[in-house]
């Protein structure tokens, strides 16, 4: 799973390709089916868009464990607001904006007081999980979608092929990565999570860079709990436990370093296709879903296990 600097997603580009053929081989009857493909393009693309920005935050030398609590907050956020009689979109946008607003007081928190990455965000997945159970008194909130849900259901015009998730999934993914690889933000998050000292010598405003950072991944978070929403139909502060995860994985398997200063956006959207394609092809397999969670681990591992490799070599 390793590639060259310039290429990281090579590698779980190749992993993705002989992955999905092994379980082709294994159940061609159902798993090759352009059916399934689609549908698993469909389920990558909640965790797809937050990778997109943990990319960010892990490109910083950061770290968020709350994302999994900002989706399941974004959800009731949305449902209490339909359920009060706001639009759609307004619920939607409002949504995004407290996801956002989360990732605000995680950065300054990291940024201004020095707190680790680790410890703020982990007291922030207690918090945000506990602010969606007592906005939702602990219980779903049942309402009307209002056309949401319209985001996660196939395309109402054949030729779009992909649900809209998936093509806000992509777009999302494009914009994150020429943020990253081609602007002057971009340069400055690479800076500083290859050398926080030598990016402040050499000029540029850490703390307000990092304070962004988190404020972009948490509105990608907030963004993946409205198709969370969708595909939910419900407010669900009990939903997406374990979701980051998946989200840090994706982007350690898409060659995205946790000590900072490397990351794809690609390779993470890859890295999150993959894990998709496994739960799929084991379960289409019959294996039973321990055996996911075991190959999972052993493919994070292994992808974590090859940076510390190639960082040794340099």
């Amino acid at each position: 799973m390793s590639a060259p600097k310039n290429r990281p997603w090579l590698g779980p580009l190749v992993a993705l390709v002989l992955v999905y053929l092994l379980f082709v081989l294994l159940s061609p009857d159902t798993f090759a089916r352009p059916a399934n493909l689609i549908t698993m393009a469909r389920q990558t693309a909640v965790v797809g868009i937050a990778a997109s920005g943990m990319t960010l935050v892990i490109v910083l030398g950061g770290i968020d464990l709350s994302v999994g609590s900002a989706v399941a907050l974004t959800t009731v956020v949305v449902a209490s607001l339909l359920k009060a009689g706001a639009a759609p979109w307004t619920a939607a946008l409002a949504g995004v904006a407290v996801a956002a607003l989360t990732g605000t007081v995680n950065g300054a928190l990291v940024a201004g007081l020095g707190i680790t990455p680790f410890i703020v965000t982990l007291g922030s997945m207690s918090i945000l999980r506990g602010a969606a159970k007592g906005l939702a008194h602990e219980q779903k909130i049942d309402v009307d979608t209002g056309g949401l849900d319209a985001l996660v259901l196939p395309p109402t015009h054949p030729f779009l092929v992909f649900s809209p998730s998936v093509w806000l999934m992509l777009a999302v993914g494009a914009g994150t990565a020429v943020l990253l690889r081609r602007t002057r933000f971009g340069r400055h998050v690479v800076a500083i999570g290859s050398s926080p000292l030598t990016a402040r010598l050499a000029g540029i405003r850490v703390e307000a860079v990092t304070i962004l950072v988190y404020t972009l991944a948490a509105a990608l978070a907030g963004l993946a709990g409205v198709l969370e929403f969708g595909k939910l139909t419900v407010g669900d502060p009990t939903d997406s436990i374990g979701l980051e995860l998946d989200v840090i994985a994706s982007v350690v398997i898409g060659g995205g370093s946790l000590s900072g200063g490397e990351g794809s956006v690609a390779g993470a959207l890859l890295g999150a296709l993959l894990m998709t394609v496994i739960k799929t092809g084991c379960t289409h397999v019959g294996l039973p879903n321990w055996v996911q969670q075991v190959v999972t681990g052993v493919i994070i591992v292994t992808a974590v296990a090859i940076d510390r490799l190639r960082r040794r070599r340099r």
